[in-house]
């Protein structure tokens, strides 16, 4: 079924359009700048795992993304303004250029993930936040807690505290506690979002920049499955008092078929071969999680070629920014 749409899943982009001045391929998106001052956001099909991107495109995942994101910015703008001018394609996002504060606003409502390994090994502050004691994996935190990591040209991120951003420059203490009051209250909207559909949203990063104007905006993608943790809130506080592991809305089931397979990313290893029977079940997921996540049924785009879509797309919206096409 799936597999028949490979050819019309978005695996990679080479346009020239009006204007445009800077070309940057990520492991997901493809960014186009124009005139230095707006960004054209590709979201493609590919999908990454374990810093790999694996070699099959999964259709409707970029779209997917996309549109979950523009949704939550919608859903948010009246907090903070953010980075988005149009969407005029299932995949695609036009946004204002702006010069990005160099941390992630990292905020976690509950001890899972990175807070949970460095609680499980003993440690009791992260990021310069004091962590209570008599805590287990995925319990909910009295409040929630901020915990930045840098933002790292090459490598991983870094954790590090609010005191060492403001003493070290890397952001003012104005902008910074603007930012972390942003952050709050996004975190607390999407909570409230979640909840709405019987979710749980755990932890989430959001990024911050500075417009020409220097207006503070919040950019790039918020409360997708890629850069926040959910976990369902029906049966929740049951599987807390057993023990056991809670039910997640990510795509962990991606990497979790990768470790059966035998690939973690590490030297000398290669990736599975993924059937055409797994990347319908990916896109299945997918879709699954954008309807979960939205309350709303997906439309997948229009059939055709979605490069000439694309294309066609952003050439007009960009028309109406004043880029003509030759």
């Amino acid at each position: 079924m799936m597999h028949a749409m490979q050819a019309t899943a978005v695996s990679t982009t080479d346009f020239n359009f009006p204007g445009q001045s800077a070309f940057y391929r990520g492991k997901v998106r493809d960014v186009y700048t124009i005139d230095g001052k707006y960004l054209v956001m590709i979201v493609t099909d590919r999908i990454s795992a374990f810093d790999v991107v694996l070699p099959r495109p999964i259709p409707h995942k970029g779209a997917v993304l996309n549109q979950i994101a523009a949704k939550m910015l919608q859903a948010t703008a009246d907090i903070v303004p953010n980075w988005v001018i149009d969407v005029p394609d299932p995949n695609v996002t036009i946004g204002r250029v702006c010069s990005t504060f160099k941390v992630e606003m990292v905020i976690r409502g509950y001890l899972s993930g990175h807070a949970a390994r460095t609680y499980a090994s003993g440690g009791r502050v992260l990021c310069g936040v004091a962590l209570p004691e008599g805590m287990k994996e995925n319990d909910r935190f009295p409040t929630p807690i901020i915990t930045p990591t840098t933002k790292a040209a090459a490598g991983h991120d870094e954790d590090i505290s609010r005191e060492d951003i403001i003493a070290k420059g890397i952001v003012s203490e104005e902008d910074y506690t603007r930012i972390e009051s942003y952050t709050q209250q996004l975190f607390k909207r999407g909570s409230e979002i979640a909840a709405s559909h019987g979710l749980i949203l755990v932890d989430t990063k959001y990024e911050f920049g500075k417009d020409e104007d220097g207006t503070i905006r919040l950019i790039d993608e918020i409360h997708t499955p890629d850069s926040s943790r959910y976990f369902y809130a029906d049966g929740y506080a049951e599987r807390q008092a057993k023990g056991e592991q809670q039910k997640q809305l990510s795509k962990e089931f991606v990497r979790q078929w990768l470790i059966a397979n035998g690939f973690q990313g590490r030297a000398g290893e290669s990736v599975p071969e993924m059937p055409d029977t797994w990347l319908d079940e990916i896109s299945s997921r997918y879709i699954e999680l954008y309807e979960k996540l939205t309350g709303e049924s997906f439309t997948p785009a229009p059939p055709g070629d979605p490069q000439e879509r694309i294309e066609y797309n952003v050439r007009r919206a960009l028309s109406l920014l004043g880029y003509q096409s030759d």
